[in-house]
C-alpha cells in the first residue's frame, strides 16, 4: 500500500524527513507540505537517522493501511533513541479518521496533523505561527519539491479531492470531505510548470476522476479538461503522456471516449475500478452497474480505442456475496481479459455501512477467492505479453537498470514501461540500448522476450516527437 517518497530537509543542522504512505493522491499532499518546508529555507535529507524532526503522512483508507501506518510510526519512534529525532509528527488520512484516539495510543507522537491541517506543518516543525510562505502558492510549494524528486519526469496531478461517491465499503468521504474540483486553469498553469521543468508524464489523480468539474461548472469537465492539457503537451519539444487514474466506470462519458480516442498525448489506458460484476453486489455496495452494462462499457471502449489498455480493481468476499455471485465475477474476469488487475479482499471498516451487512464472510474465504482471481489474472497476463514479442513498442525510459552489470563496450541497460502501464504499478520493461538514455525519454523497443509479468527487449531507435 506504501508509495515511498522518503525525502526531508535541514536548516540549522536540523533535519527533517517526510515519509508518505498511501494513494497517489497522498503522495501529491506529502510533496506540497514537503514544499512549505523548503520554501522556508529546509534542504533536504533522506535518511531519517539524520533527522531531528521526522513527518510521517498516513493513509487510514482500509485496516491493513492503517495497521502499515502505526508500523512506520513506531519503527520511525525509534530513531528517538537511536537517532537524533527529537520531534514525530503525524499527518494525514489515519490521524483524521482517528484523531481522538492518537494521542492515548500513541504516546510516541509529539504532533498531530488532520487532512485540514497540512498547511500548518511549518508552523508545527518551528513550534510557532509563521509568515515565511505567506507569499508562495500551492504551485510553487509543487515545483520546488518535484525539484527534488527521485523520478522527475513523472508528477502526479490532484485535480479534485474529496468524494460523493458513499460506497457503503469506503471511508473516504468521512476523511477528506466532499468532492472539490481544482480550478481548470490552476490545474493548467500547474501542468504547463512542470512541463517546463521537464516532467514528460502528467498522471491525473482524484478519488472518481470523472466526476472533475461537476461541482464547479454544473456538469463533468474531464473531456475539456483533457483537451487543454493535450494542447499544453503538442506545445513541447518532448514528448509528454498524459495518463487517467481511478475513472469510475458509471461515470465515463461519450466525450471522455473520445478525449482518450483522439488525443495524442493521453495514454490509451484507463484505470477503471469496477469493483465488482454481479448486480446485487454492486448495489449492496453502493455502486451501479450489471455484467451487461459493464460489457457494453468495454466492448465500446476497445471498439473506439482498438490498442486501449484496461486496468481494474476488484473486491472479493463483500458481506453476502455468495458462491454463485463469486463464480459470475470470474466468468466476467475471464471473459473480459482485462489487460491488468488488482484484487482485494474486502476489509470490514468501521463507520461504514457495509460493516454492520448480514453476511459477513471469513478471511480464509475472502483470500481464497481472491487467490483464484489473481491465478486466473496472471495466466491472462503471461498470455497477454507473450503475444508482444517481436511487436515494435514504444516505451518511456524510467532508469538505469541498476542490477545488471554490463561489460566494457556492452549496451547499456534500462528500465521503463509502455503507455499501458502506470509507474510503480503495472509491468515494466528491461532492455538494451548502445546510446545513452535519460528518464522521461521515448524509444521504439523490439521486444525479444517476456515472463508473467514484464518485457525484456533491445531498443531501436529513439522515437521523434
Amino acid at each position: 500500500m506504501a508509495v515511498d517518497t522518503r525525502v526531508g530537509a535541514d536548516v540549522h543542522d536540523k533535519g527533517v524527513y517526510l515519509l508518505s504512505l498511501g494513494c497517489d493522491k497522498n503522495r501529491v499532499d506529502g510533496e506540497v507540505m514537503l514544499g512549505r518546508l523548503l520554501a522556508a529555507g529546509y534542504e533536504l535529507t533522506d535518511e531519517p537517522a539524520e533527522a531531528e524532526v521526522i513527518v510521517v503522512n498516513t493513509c487510514g483508507f482500509i485496516r491493513e493501511a492503517v495497521q502499515e501506518s502505526i508500523d512506520v510510526i513506531l519503527e520511525m519512534a525509534a530513531y528517538k533513541k537511536s537517532g537524533v529525532c527529537k520531534k514525530l509528527i503525524v499527518v494525514g488520512c489515519m490521524t483524521e479518521r482517528y484523531r481522538e484516539e492518537m494521542g492515548g495510543e500513541l504516546p510516541e507522537v509529539d504532533a498531530v496533523l488532520g487532512v485540514a491541517d497540512r498547511d500548518k506543518i511549518l508552523d508545527v516543525v518551528q513550534e510557532k505561527s509563521s509568515n515565511a510562505c505567506a507569499d508562495t502558492n500551492e504551485l510553487q510549494f509543487r515545483l520546488l519539491a518535484h525539484a527534488s524528486s527521485a523520478q522527475p519526469h513523472i508528477a502526479h496531478v490532484k485535480i479534485a479531492d474529496g468524494c460523493d461517491n458513499h460506497c457503503t465499503y469506503c471511508t473516504i468521504p468521512s476523511i477528506r470531505g466532499a468532492y472539490t474540483s481544482r480550478p481548470m486553469e490552476e490545474i493548467l498553469a500547474e501542468c504547463n510548470a512542470l512541463i517546463d521543468v521537464g516532467v514528460r508524464e502528467l498522471v491525473l489523480v482524484a478519488q472518481d476522476t470523472t466526476l472533475y468539474g461537476t461541482d464547479l461548472y454544473g456538469a463533468p469537465r474531464l473531456h475539456t479538461l483533457l483537451y487543454e492539457i493535450n494542447e499544453l503537451c503538442e506545445k513541447s519539444e518532448h514528448a509528454v503522456w498524459v495518463r487517467l487514474l481511478y475513472v469510475y466506470p458509471e461515470h465515463i462519458t461519450v466525450e471522455i471516449i473520445e478525449a482518450v480516442a483522439a488525443l495524442p498525448a493521453v495514454c490509451k489506458y484507463l484505470d477503471m475500478p469496477i469493483q465488482h460484476s454481479e448486480a446485487n453486489v454492486l448495489a449492496r455496495m453502493g455502486r451501479s452497474g450489471s455484467p451487461d452494462s459493464l460489457r457494453d462499457l468495454i466492448v465500446r471502449l476497445r471498439a473506439r480505442v482498438p490498442d486501449i489498455t484496461l486496468r481494474t480493481t476488484l473486491i472479493v468476499g463483500f458481506p453476502g456475496e455468495s458462491d454463485v455471485e463469486f463464480e459470475g465475477l470470474f466468468d466476467f474476469v475471464n471473459e473480459m481479459k482485462f489487460d491488468r488487475l488488482g484484487v482485494f479482499p474486502y476489509s470490514q471498516e468501521e463507520g461504514t455501512k457495509a460493516a454492520n451487512m448480514p453476511g459477513q464472510l471469513n478471511e480464509e474465504t475472502k483470500h481464497a477467492r481472491r487467490d483464484r482471481i489473481m491465478e486466473l489474472q496472471q495466466q491472462i497476463h503471461r498470455n497477454s505479453q507473450r503475444a508482444r514479442v517481436g511487436k515494435p513498442l514504444h516505451i518511456m525510459v524510467d532508469n538505469n537498470d541498476g542490477d545488471m552489470l554490463t561489460e566494457p563496450g556492452a549496451p547499456n541497460r534500462y528500465i521503463g514501461r509502455t503507455q499501458g502501464d502506470a509507474f510503480e504499478v503495472d509491468a515494466v520493461v528491461y532492455f538494451s540500448s548502445h546510446i545513452e538514455l535519460q528518464p522521461g525519454q521515448v524509444v521504439w523497443i523490439n521486444p525479444t522476450d517476456a515472463d508473467e509479468y514484464d518485457l525484456y527487449g533491445e531498443a531501436v531507435h529513439e522515437l521523434a516527437k
